[in-house]
């Protein structure tokens, strides 16, 4: 994992860049106290989450129970128990072509796409490799490392097999030939090598298949083939019999040949799973190739045969297919997408004992299934990792940090009821490793919003992600039933549902989200079921007329007349008119006053969870369609949401159901403009001249439409000249257009859109002095604009008064668009938006005053800050940032952040107790910036922007947390704390944990009498360089690794380090002790000896006198 040098800069530079408006602002901002400092930052990635991007490649430690998994961008994902996942890169981007474990052994060995093997060391938290071997004279296509071996088989694209010591990782002087492995039997070269393996019953005689379709039984010791097997149509794969007598291959025809050992002139069986047989006994008719067959035995029954692919090629259309082939019964396991790997998960690791097959591990192009061989039916196992976040595709994300503790259990509680029933009862095989021991305490919830319409809700709290909730806000909409239905309103092509962005108040839990379909749909967090008879509706004509040319209507108004709130009639005085009886199609074929979407009018039965409160949609005008909303924002203290787009805002009030404003957004900047906007109620808005101004007098075929306020309309049509806009650009006023043009696509992308909001509790004007509830509006291109809002007191007042609205003008204005906005205290505290703490809204009428009155919240906190600009109103655009005193409205500090290129993100953000400007720039660097005063704390060039789905998702969030969909499949979660950094490898999970390695099957008396059991092999004695000779250093080349990023030193320290000590220790150990036992031996028959001499010598002299000897 690669950690980032940050360019530390001095707090004293930045008097350039920082730039005090006048000596009393400056003087005001110096009193606050910045203990942020660039050493308080650092930029590091922690965790990926998804599933792999492009998968390759699979393997399986049956003993450490953790699966890897490669990807064709030279990626490795490692999983273990829940919430154990690990990432790591290749450098060199190359395809994983194969994976295989040192089992139990804390280590992993891959092959890469460009000839490439290398070693990881699994035992640190962050893997790291420890030796490469690159191959320069040939291609690799198949490895095969025995249990229990250092010595590593790799066959080659020219149809040899080098032998690799994984220890120093070394190349053996062994080498089979092609040409000495098949000899005469071919005349042709047999092609690249498709498998290796031992004999499970015989570590000496190796299978070598190639492609062609031969098979050679090497016998390693003696350096020759034993047997050759031969079959005329290419092989994918070949697999053991555990008692090493039999084999099985699959073929590219479908078929299946099984092979004994010792009869290689002909296959003792030839099956076509998918085949159809013909009556006549000829060959039944090819099928398409059969990739890959595992044979696994049982003890108690038959063997399980799995096989992937086969079909025949009439089944054009049909998903990808597993078949698992169990005594006489074929099952046919239909796959989601195409099938990329699979395994078959064993109880031993011993490949000469019964295998026992429990379980299926299917690793498909977008999916990873497991499948349950112990139960009827092959159930698949309930998938624990967060796998899911490409279900549909990623179209916005947000991310919460530290936000209110109970939110979690409230949504993973409506969320569990969502899950899926029919599951295997048996618990995830793949447990593996520990969970880290971090100290990061604070709840986080990652919310993604998808292309099919749904959002999803994710705790992504101490590293981990787990999905807590699932919304489907396609639910509101009716669905076209064919082609020849589908409405000719939609203005995308595809996703009509899909998710653009999102505004979420997590203390209040209310959620409001935008589609592309240029709706708006608000929703209420319930614990209860309620079934919604009628989906209350609001729809808003939105338009932005420059009225050069203007309208042909001699009978339109020119002025908006804004109808009178009283004039609006009760919600239950009409029942929701059919969706067509709302718009029109003119003479002239233009489609005016359509939704792009059509709201169910069947009843909608809503779960607990997040359910529909009000459905806002956008409507064609004049031919027009609505344009997409650019900015979105709900506050549920003041029951307000305003959204905009490149025509203006909205400003609807969800309480009341009506709209409060619908201004363009030239208009904001207009002081000619009255500012006072009394409520319009969309119940009673009628048009005029083909609904192009609003009026309080109409025809009765809109009053008919207009009064329920589930088809609430509103109108607005701005028309002013160049005079009464002073404040807009030369270019704002180019626009020169007759109402049924088609606006073109540079006018689009002229015309100044909201591109963000921010309610908050300031000052609108110079001149006030009391705080009061305020709207702050961005723009692309760089005004701020403020909107004051007239609020009446809590209760039963605020749902029948009206809700007042002024535009105050323009606040500020700053290059680029504005990307954020937040309000600070004359402290530096952030000032967040007030809200109404959350109450169930299906509760009892007595609970929920009981909830209000136990935890409301004032709508105005009193102002008691001293000095005469007690607040500070941050702004940050593409290009700079500025720091505004309120209520006087002066410049405090300034910021250009960037000049060649623009930022993609900025939030203000907490960290280490202090706020901040986190930015993430379109050249790909990170910065933070300093509140109030602006000073750059970290500037790090992390990742240039490669695709807009980065810049889509990216977003940051408090306490150093950021996120971004770095592929289709999977997040990246960084942070930019220091404090995170350095505490990274205690909450980061372990892969290894120490296990025992089951005991070696038993051999049983009568085999270890005879000689039947399995023969072993002394590898090193045969592929050592004493015997075997060295390897031609062209061949390939030895890179040492860096050896992890926990400060190792190389191999010494590693896994295969620890293990050739070890080795070497028990080899000098054995040594020693044979050498004592010869000693020992010598000394115990030197004494025999001895003692018989003597005996001898006794009885020799035993009977002799002194003088006769």
């Amino acid at each position: 994992m690669k950690k980032f040098n940050i360019r530390k800069v001095l707090d004293g530079l930045t008097a350039s860049s920082s730039s005090a408006a006048h000596s009393g602002g400056s003087r005001e901002s110096d009193a606050v106290q910045e203990t942020l400092q660039s050493e308080h930052f650092q930029l590091c990635k922690t965790v990926r989450h998804g599933f792999p991007y492009q998968p390759s490649s699979m393997a399986f430690d049956p003993v450490q129970k953790i699966l890897a998994i490669g990807t064709q961008n030279g990626a490795l994902r490692l999983f273990g128990r829940a919430g154990v996942e690990c990432y790591c890169q290749h450098e060199s981007g190359a395809a994983i072509i194969q994976l295989q474990f040192l089992i139990n052994e804390g280590a992993l060995v891959s092959a890469l796409a460009d000839d490439s093997i290398h070693l990881w060391n699994l035992r640190q938290k962050i893997p790291a490799i420890l030796h490469s071997l690159k191959f320069s004279r040939e291609r690799i296509t198949y490895c095969h490392l025995p249990f229990q071996s250092k010595w590593l088989y790799i066959g080659t694209e020219r149809g040899n097999i080098h032998i690799v010591n994984v220890e120093s990782f070394t190349l053996s002087g062994y080498v089979i030939m092609w040409n000495k492995a098949i000899e005469l039997s071919t005349k042709t070269h047999p092609g690249p090598v498709v498998h290796i393996s031992d004999n499970p019953m015989d570590e000496g005689k190796l299978l070598i298949g190639f492609e062609c379709g031969v098979v050679v039984l090497w016998d390693l010791k003696c350096k020759k083939a034993d047997y050759r097997y031969t079959y005329d149509e290419a092989i994918h794969s070949v697999a053991w019999h555990h008692e090493g007598k039999q084999f099985v291959c699959s073929h590219s025809d479908g078929s299946l040949t099984t092979w004994n050992v010792r009869a290689p002139a002909k296959a003792a069986q030839i099956i076509t799973p998918h085949g159809k047989q013909p009556k006549d006994g000829k060959k039944p008719e090819p099928c398409k190739p059969i990739l890959k067959v595992e044979y696994k035995t049982t003890r108690a029954g038959d063997p399980f045969m799995v096989l992937s692919g086969g079909l025949s090629y009439d089944t054009v259309g049909r998903r990808a297919c597993l078949t698992v082939m169990h005594g006489k019964s074929t099952t046919v396991l239909e796959m989601d997408y195409p099938i990329v790997d699979f395994l078959t998960l064993c109880e031993t690791p011993y490949p000469n004992d019964f295998q026992e097959p429990y379980a299926v591990v299917v690793l498909l192009e977008k999916d990873l299934v497991l499948i349950d061989l112990g139960q009827i039916g092959y159930p698949i196992f309930e998938n624990p990792y967060p796998l899911t976040i490409h279900e549909s595709p990623v179209t916005c994300c947000e991310y919460f940090a530290d936000c209110p503790a109970e939110l979690i259990p409230a949504l993973y509680s409506v969320g569990s009821r969502q899950k899926r029933q029919g599951y295997s009862k048996k618990e995830w095989p793949m447990n593996g490793g520990n969970w880290g021991q971090g100290t990061q305490s604070y709840p986080e919830i990652i919310i993604t919003g998808h292309a099919d319409g749904s959002i999803k809700f994710w705790d992504a709290s101490a590293l981990m992600l787990q999905v807590l909730y699932k919304l489907k806000t396609a639910k509101v909409f009716e669905r076209a039933r064919g082609k020849e239905e589908k409405p000719s309103t939609d203005i995308v092509d595809e996703d009509p549902f899909a998710i653009q962005t999102l505004s979420w108040c997590p203390e209040s839990r209310m959620l409001c989200v935008a589609g592309v379909s240029a709706h708006v749909i608000v929703y209420r967090f319930s614990k209860q079921e309620v079934t919604t008879e009628v989906v209350q509706l609001l729809e808003v004509r939105m338009q932005c007329e420059f009225s050069c040319v203007d309208s042909p209507d001699p009978g339109g108004e020119q002025t908006p007349t804004l109808p009178t709130p009283g004039a609006s009639s009760s919600p239950q005085e009409t029942e929701l008119p059919t969706q067509h009886s709302t718009g029109s199609n003119s003479s002239d074929g233009h489609r005016d006053n359509l939704p792009c979407l059509q709201v169910r009018s069947s009843p909608l039965k809503q779960s607990p969870g997040y359910q529909v409160e009000l459905v806002i949609q956008l409507v064609w005008v004049s031919g027009e369609p609505p344009q997409q909303i650019t900015s979105l924002a709900i506050n549920s203290s003041y029951g307000l949401v305003v959204f905009g787009n490149s025509n203006g805002l909205g400003v609807v009030d969800y309480l009341q159901k009506t709209l409060l404003l619908n201004m363009g957004t030239p208009e904001l900047y207009s002081p000619s403009d009255p500012y006072q906007r009394q409520p319009c109620s969309p119940r009673k808005a009628r048009q005029l001249s083909g609904g192009l101004s609003e009026s309080n007098d109409g025809s009765n075929t809109t009053e008919d439409r207009c009064k329920s306020p589930t088809s609430a309309k509103m109108s607005r049509k701005i028309s002013q000249t160049s005079e009464q806009k002073p404040d807009l650009d030369a270019k704002d006023n180019s626009f020169t257009r007759s109402r049924s043009s088609s606006v073109t696509s540079i006018e689009r992308e002229s015309r100044e859109a909201i591109s963000a909001f921010l309610f908050c509790e300031s000052f609108p004007r110079k001149t006030d002095s009391v705080l009061s509830p305020c709207l702050l509006v961005g723009t692309t291109q760089g005004s701020v604009m403020m909107v004051a809002l007239s609020l009446s007191p809590g209760g039963d007042s605020r749902l029948q008064q009206p809700v007042g609205i002024s535009s105050c003008g323009t606040l500020v204005k700053l290059k680029g668009g504005i990307l954020t906005m937040a309000l600070l205290d004359s402290t530096a505290t952030l000032l967040p938006p007030s809200y109404e703490p959350w109450y169930d809204p299906n509760a009892s009428d007595e609970e929920k005053e009981k909830e209000k009155s136990r935890r409301r919240r004032p709508a105005s906190p009193p102002s008691s800050q001293e000095g005469p600009d007690p607040q500070f109103a941050v702004l940050c655009s593409e290009k700079q940032a500025k720091v505004v005193a309120m209520p006087s409205q002066t410049r405090i500090h300034k910021h250009n952040i960037t000049e060649s290129s623009f930022l993609l993100r900025a939030d203000v953000v907490l960290m280490a107790g202090e706020n901040c400007i986190a930015c993430f720039c379109a050249n790909g660097h990170i910065m933070t910036l300093s509140l109030p005063s602006l000073r750059p704390l970290l500037d790090v060039n992390y990742l240039p922007l490669t695709d807009m789905r980065i810049a889509r998702t990216f977003c940051f969030s408090n306490l150093g947390q950021a996120l971004y969909l770095t592929s289709p499949t999977e997040f990246q979660r960084i942070t930019y704390s220091q404090e995170t950094c350095n505490n990274l490898q205690e909450m980061l999970s372990e892969l290894f944990t120490p296990v025992e390695t089951p005991e070696a099957p038993n051999r049983g008396f009568f085999k270890g009498l005879f000689g039947g059991g399995a023969q072993s092999l002394d590898r090193e004695d045969l592929f050592g360089e004493t015997t075997a000779g060295k390897a031609s250093r062209s061949l390939a080349q030895h890179i040492p690794g860096p050896g992890g990023m926990e400060g190792m030193k190389g191999a010494a320290s590693g896994v295969v380090g620890d293990l050739a000590r070890a080795r070497i220790a028990l080899d000098e150990r054995g040594q020693k002790l044979g050498e004592l036992d010869e000693r020992t031996a010598a000394m115990m028959a030197s004494a025999d000896s001895f003692s018989r001499h003597a005996h001898d010598m006794m009885l020799k002299y035993k009977d002799k006198k002194w003088y006769q000897l």
